[in-house]
């Protein structure tokens, strides 16, 4: 734990300052007259979370120039329509907890945490007409549908019991991938007319998110509740077919896919965490997945050798290990 709060410092070294100004832009932009909103909000962000949007939004700024006032606009929009998402993420899901806390949805139940999520989204997206720029307007508006696209694809998953490894891509893309990649691409867009340098922060950005996903799968099979501050083998209990997981049923016939699958839902319904784990760890698909986040990565890095050293690169390389190491 310790290991992971130093590598997310290492991330905000070279924004300390820009991280501060950011975080009065967004407190500002999540203020309402309706008393209700305000008690939701002010739970909501009690617990920070990591911030990783933004942190990624004002570091892509500052890699191709400087951070600016559409910046700070860019990155409040941004982590507001990421609270938005885990809030509809927890009524979708069922889900009583996030960050160790009880969910918005069961403390004020679900017709008001879809109702607030909603607010948060659509005030989101009214606020982008304050960014002069066309360009970063387009990327928000293409990431709220590849958002909602993202979800619906889950859902459509988990009730058919069946996903590709090429359609599990497709969906992290759309589910995850789309915000953390609109982050660092709007974050250069803001910088930054050279179009070289928003597509390599894009690319750089589109895998981050996807690794992000996988590491997620990884924790939801071998992380440690206290640690993540939720429910592991969530995914499973709810169909949602993961990349450990399908990796294992690519190379099976069919009669093997069902009776594995069977075997997994006979476990998780007694509640036997550990045999699970074993089961796919046995099978390799944790190691499989493990070798994917690898390789992108290095990809990912890739994408950042045409800028020239400097703090913030190394922060957004930083970014990479922390998501490798992160526990939560």
């Amino acid at each position: 734990m310790k290991s992971m709060k130093n590598l997310l410092s290492k991330m905000s070294i070279p924004i300390k300052e820009e991280y501060k100004e950011f975080e009065k832009y967004f407190s500002d932009s999540l203020v309402t007259d309706v008393k209700l909103i305000n008690s939701v909000v002010k739970y909501i962000t009690k617990r920070k979370g990591k911030r990783f949007r933004p942190r990624l939004c004002l570091l892509s700024a500052k890699l191709c120039g400087e951070v600016n006032e559409n910046t700070y606009r860019a990155s409040s929009l941004i982590e507001m329509i990421h609270v938005a998402t885990l809030i509809h993420d927890d009524v979708v899901d069922g889900s009583d907890i996030r960050r160790g806390w009880p969910s918005v949805n069961r403390i004020w139940k679900n017709k008001v945490a879809i109702l607030v999520g909603d607010y948060l989204f659509s005030n989101a997206l009214s606020k982008m007409c304050d960014i002069d720029n066309w360009d970063a307007l387009r990327t928000l508006s293409k990431t709220a549908k590849r958002l909602s696209r993202g979800e619906i694809m889950q859902v459509q998953s988990a009730m058919s019991k069946d996903l590709s490894e090429e359609g599990y891509y497709k969906m992290v893309g759309d589910k995850t991938s789309s915000l953390i990649s609109a982050s660092t691409l709007i974050g250069a867009i803001t910088a930054t007319e050279d179009k070289n340098k928003r597509e390599a922060l894009c690319n750089y950005g589109e895998k981050l998110g996807t690794m992000f996903q996988m590491k997620d799968d990884l924790l939801d099979i071998t992380g440690l509740e206290r640690e993540i501050g939720k429910p592991t083998m969530f995914d499973l209990k709810k169909n949602m077919l993961t990349l450990p997981i399908i990796s294992i049923l690519s190379s099976q016939e069919s009669h093997d896919k069902k009776r594995t699958l069977s075997t997994l839902k006979y476990l998780s319904k007694r509640n036997k965490k550990d045999k699970i784990k074993d089961m796919i760890i046995d099978m390799g698909g944790v190691e499989y997945t493990q070798d994917k986040i690898k390789q992108i990565s290095e990809s990912a890095i890739h994408d950042l050798d045409s800028f020239p050293d400097s703090e913030s690169k190394k922060a957004l390389i930083a970014a990479i290990n922390f998501n490798s190491e992160r526990k939560l």
